[in-house]
């Protein structure tokens, strides 16, 4: 199982979440860089993947009321694919 991890402390704002999401989960030129296409992406991927998104308080300090709802849009893919795996950690 493929492990891709994600460090929240680098979403300090909506731009700089999907520009990290985009370059750590190798997503294509074409990604929509919203909450409806990270939906799409994830719950399309293929193989197995866990996704560990680190310091998810950062994310939440960052990005406020948009950061719990990418949260919600990862957890939400990760119950429509079932292979991918999404852990959130605090260190």
């Amino acid at each position: 199982m493929e492990t891709i991890v994600i460090d929240g402390s680098q979403m300090s704002g909506r731009q700089a979440a999907h520009q990290h999401l985009a370059e750590r989960l190798s997503f294509p030129g074409y990604y929509g860089r919203n909450l409806d296409a990270l939906y799409d992406l994830l719950s399309e991927r293929e193989g197995p993947t866990r996704l560990l998104v680190r310091r998810r308080a950062a994310l939440l300090d960052g990005l406020g009321e948009y950061g719990g709802a990418l949260c919600r849009t990862l957890e939400d893919a990760g119950r429509a694919n079932p292979g991918l795996e999404v852990v959130f950690s605090e260190d």
